[in-house]
C-alpha cells in the first residue's frame, strides 16, 4: 500500500478531491492530512473521510517535529494542496522528488514569494493575459522552482474578474491533480 501525506492550510477541497478520486480509481493508498491550521476545514473533511490528521505550528515545522513525523510515516508522495507555509530545506532534502505542489498559474509566470491564491489571479487579470492555467511541479527549497511535471492552460479572454479566473483554475485543479498523482504513484 502506498502512503500519501497531504499538506493543506484551508478548506481542503483539493485534498478531498484527491482522496475521493484515488479511491474511485481503486488506488490503494493510506492518507494522512498535515495542517498548520487547527481551525482548517480540511480537518472536517478528513474526519468525514476517516483520514488521519496531524496538526502542527510553524515552530514545529521549522524545528524538526514535522520532519520527524514524515520520517515515521515514510510517504511515497507528499502533496501540497493549498498549503501556505514554505517547507524548510530539511524536508525538501529528506524527500527529493517526492514532494509535489499545484500552482494556480503557468510557471514560471506568476510564481515566487507572495504569489499564491487570489493574488495570482488578480495579477493575471491586471496584466490582461489571454490564458492562464495550472502547474504541478516538484518542490525544492525555492518557491515554485522545482521541475515541472504537468501544465494545463485555459483561455481567460472572457474573464472580467479574478473570481472568474479562480473558478476556471479550480476546475482545472479538480480535473487534473488526482490524475497526475495516480501517474506518479504508478511510476513508483
Amino acid at each position: 500500500m502506498k502512503k500519501i501525506v497531504i499538506f493543506a492550510s484551508g478548506s481542503g477541497s483539493n485534498a478531498e478531491n484527491i482522496i475521493l478520486k484515488l479511491k474511485e480509481n481503486n488506488t490503494k493508498v493510506e492518507f494522512t492530512i498535515f495542517t498548520n491550521n487547527s481551525k482548517a476545514k480540511v480537518l472536517d473533511r478528513a474526519e468525514k473521510l476517516n483520514v488521519a490528521t496531524q496538526i502542527f505550528n510553524k515552530t514545529e515545522l521549522l524545528e524538526g517535529f514535522v520532519l520527524g513525523k514524515l520520517k515515521e510515516i515514510r510517504p511515497d508522495l507528499i502533496v501540497l494542496a493549498g498549503f501556505l507555509l514554505h517547507l524548510p530545506m530539511t524536508i525538501t532534502v529528506a524527500f527529493p522528488n517526492k514532494i509535489i505542489n499545484i500552482h494556480p498559474a503557468l510557471l514560471p509566470k506568476y510564481g515566487g514569494i507572495g504569489m499564491y491564491g487570489n493574488k495570482i489571479h488578480e495579477a493575471v487579470l491586471a496584466n490582461k493575459e489571454a490564458e492562464t492555467g495550472i502547474t504541478i511541479h516538484f518542490v525544492n527549497e525555492f518557491y515554485d522552482n522545482g521541475a515541472i511535471i504537468f501544465q494545463k492552460s485555459i483561455p481567460i479572454i472572457s474573464c472580467t474578474t479574478y473570481e472568474m479566473i479562480a473558478d476556471k483554475i479550480h476546475s482545472l485543479e479538480m480535473a487534473h491533480f488526482p490524475n497526475v498523482i495516480i501517474d506518479l504513484l504508478e511510476k513508483g
